[in-house]
């Protein structure tokens, strides 16, 4: 047997081997317990109501503590009081309620004293900031699935801490997604969670703050909140206002009215383009005003933007004017049908006159576009002078009101002879009343 055969061959006897990242994290499962007990350590000696002792015993803590790899036991420990079983029911061994959590703050809730609670959660981050990431993605998603195992007041304590951290930042509302299963929204939890979240939420930022705040959470739809028989705009209009959120309920509105529009101008530029009879394009325009209530004034704005955009303007700027008269004579027809009253009239005056001052080619054209849409009986002597008086835009005002003298002049004569005329016939039929009367 030759020498190199008989070598010792190497021993990993005495080498630390390092675990693998998962096996550790499999094995922390175990130990949160253990965990729990000794962060108790640290709180157990603070004076009750001490929030500054607190954030400095946590901040200390975590010099020791494992916070990262215990990040959900962390969390279910300072915002319920305690370590959960999978079911959300407190895990029963004997162990006291955290000293700190947002469950221990005390009744009837106060907004104020919550804050104070997530200020430490605040500082803490702050000072630990890998425990964002857990907190928002797994920690408080997974409480807020368990949120009807509490008591109302419990839920209270939790969604003001939650519409609080959200404000700050603290968490994305992602977070709420968890609250949109089945078991939760059949029996108004969700909603009324969500409404203590945003009532919270709203006290500390705007409502244009909130909405962008859903947006980047990736809430679209909040009636995914409501029982599936309460899912109508009508009906998270009316909860909203009766919870004393009116500005819930409007951005809500104007969100669904935004999308309706959307909807109504794609339609529109669709069927201009294929040519579609003026009468299939209005039946379609009704066809979209029944899935939702926009009002007639926003509709017929939408319906002058559609069929104006598809327009094709030519290069040349002095065969713009003549060219936006023979098409807007064209579409008149479609117009007419929703022109139904002073109010629309004026709103459709409004959305010329400001296209005409966001498109200068055809800004000139403006008085002889009015002239267009009277002859074709989109807008009356009435609605013209209303909006000469005083219902005009900001926009390009004065240069429009000069614009329009002229029109507005002959249409007050116009209107003045009209009276005039009409007067006789009233009072033929009043001296006929008279005389029933006296026959009676």
């Amino acid at each position: 047997m030759s020498q190199q055969s008989t070598a010792a061959k190497p021993s990993l006897q005495g080498v630390r081997i390092k675990a693998r990242k998962g096996a550790v994290k499999a094995h922390a499962k175990h130990e949160p317990t253990i965990f729990r007990d000794q962060l108790y350590k640290h709180l157990e000696t603070v004076p009750e109501g001490d929030f500054e002792a607190f954030t400095n015993k946590l901040v200390q803590a975590g010099s020791t503590l494992e916070y990262l790899k215990y990040a959900d036991a962390l969390f279910e420990i300072l915002l319920v009081g305690g370590l959960l079983q999978p079911g959300g029911n407190y895990i029963d061994d004997g162990a006291p309620p955290s000293p700190f959590s947002i469950f221990n703050a005390k009744e009837p809730v106060d907004v104020a004293e919550i804050k104070k609670y997530v200020e430490v959660l605040n500082k803490l981050i702050r000072r630990y900031k890998y425990l964002q990431r857990p907190l928002e993605e797994t920690s408080l998603p997974g409480l807020m699935q368990y949120i009807n195992r509490w008591s109302d007041i419990q839920r209270e304590k939790l969604a003001i801490a939650a519409g609080i951290m959200l404000a700050q930042g603290l968490i994305s509302a992602a977070c709420l997604q968890a609250l949109t299963k089945d078991h939760l929204v059949k029996n108004d939890v969700s909603v009324s969670v969500v409404t203590v979240v945003f009532r919270a939420y709203l006290g500390e930022q705007s409502i244009d703050h909130l909405a962008a705040t859903l947006r980047r959470g990736g809430i679209k739809d909040l009636l995914a909140f409501f029982p599936p028989n309460k899912r109508q705009d009508k009906a998270l209009d009316e909860h909203f206002r009766a919870a004393g959120l009116p500005q819930v309920a409007e951005w809500w509105t104007k969100r669904q009215y935004a999308a309706l529009k959307d909807g109504i101008i794609s339609t529109l530029k669709e069927m201009l383009a294929n040519e579609d009879s003026h009468a299939d394009i209005i039946a379609a325009i009704k066809a979209k005003q029944g899935e939702g209530p926009l009002p007639e004034n926003e509709l017929v704005q939408c319906i002058w933007q559609g069929l104006i955009s598809s327009v094709e303007w030519s290069a040349r700027q002095d065969q713009n004017e003549a060219l936006a008269i023979r098409e807007i004579g064209d579409f008149a027809e479609i117009l007419e049908p929703f022109c139904n009253g002073a109010k629309t009239e004026v709103a459709l005056i409004n959305a010329v006159q400001v296209y005409c001052y966001e498109d200068t080619r055809i800004i000139k054209a403006f008085p002889q576009i009015l002239k267009v849409l009277y002859n074709k009986d989109c807008i009356s002597d009435q609605a013209i002078i209303y909006w000469h008086q005083k219902g005009s835009k900001a926009q390009g005002r004065q240069h429009f009101l000069n614009a329009t003298q002229p029109l507005v002049k002959v249409r007050e004569e116009a209107s003045l002879q009209y009276y005039l005329a009409l007067i006789p016939f009233l009072q033929f039929l009043q001296e006929q009343e008279s005389e029933d009367e006296d026959e009676e």
